[in-house]
């Protein structure tokens, strides 16, 4: 019985072993890293300044810098709120640009980023919500350290994947003045098990969701944004499209639960995951909140 026993055991851990290979390799071959579109410039304005910022680890992460007349013409004596703006998973640096203007016309300065594996910035093998946040961590210091900048008036602006990057962060820098959370998924463990069982077996999905744990280096309740939000002590603007087909409306709803007294859930009509123009009408409610936060114009 002892052979038997040490043979089914063995047996198991093999097609453990071999189902993690296989699951590890579906799991790399869709998830690892989005396609990287070519980085269109046609429609960025003219009064952007491309910046290259080092990460912590070497890489070269790429930058749109906006700057408001009052920063360009004031001078060192402009000190002024700043806006760290992120895009979701497959996007870019000049996809955010629109989100720049309201930020922009309120008075603060923009850094628009391309995280790794994305837009303009350098590849990686692999990228995540962690690694996001490696990314944002990098440019929120480039920001800070911005003559015209306010170091206690920055805000973190992400879309979807973007957005739980902004949130991780939040929770564990307390000098973030406040967060703008653009149909940000509320569990992405839940997020990623419903698409992984669409071309896999359940026991396999199993699988391949602990090996991209172990590949990131953190369990998904770290970085979790259901997880996270209690932990941010900034302002959370909660913006979801109530027709968004990628992430319900429902994830914005369970994040507004886990924040009580410090988020706003503003539900955008008929827009969809993707919808940035949508955010048109979300403007006043967005200038609200800033001012509300102390987040509009310069400083006296």
């Amino acid at each position: 019985m002892g052979a038997r026993a040490g043979l089914c055991t063995a047996f198991v851990a093999g097609a453990a072993g071999v189902g993690l290979g296989v699951a590890g390799r579906q799991v790399k071959q869709r998830f690892g890293c989005p396609p990287r579109r070519a980085p269109g410039t046609g429609s960025v304005p003219t009064d952007v300044v491309d910046v290259a910022i080092r990460s912590a680890d070497g890489a070269t992460i790429r930058g749109w810098w906006r700057r408001p007349p009052a920063a360009r013409h004031g001078g060192a004596r402009w000190s002024g709120a700043a806006a760290l703006v992120v895009h979701g998973w497959g996007g870019s640096a000049t996809d955010m640009l629109p989100v720049s203007e309201p930020l922009l016309g309120a008075g603060l300065s923009v850094l628009v980023l391309d995280t790794r594996c994305h837009g303009r910035s350098d590849d990686a093998a692999l990228t995540s919500m962690p690694a996001f946040a490696e990314d944002i961590r990098s440019a929120l210091a480039w920001l800070r350290g911005q003559p015209e900048v306010d170091q206690a008036r920055v805000v973190l602006v992400g879309h979807s994947v973007g957005a739980g990057a902004c949130l991780f962060v939040a929770a564990g820098d307390r000098g973030v003045a406040a967060v703008v959370s653009l149909a940000s998924m509320a569990d992405p463990e839940t997020f990623m098990s419903r698409r992984l069982r669409q071309v896999m077996p359940s026991w396999m999905a199993s699988l391949a969701l602990r090996y991209i744990e172990h590949t990131i280096g953190h369990r998904f309740a770290a970085f979790s944004p259901v997880h996270t939000i209690g932990r941010v002590r900034a302002p959370v603007l909660l913006l979801h499209g109530d027709r968004d087909a990628t992430v319900p409306v429902t994830d914005a709803f369970r994040l507004h639960a886990e924040a009580p007294g410090h988020s706003r859930l503003v539900v955008l009509p008929d827009a969809d995951h993707n919808d940035l123009e949508a955010l048109d009408g979300a403007t006043p409610a967005l200038l609200d909140f800033l001012r509300d936060n102390g987040l509009v114009g310069p400083t006296g």
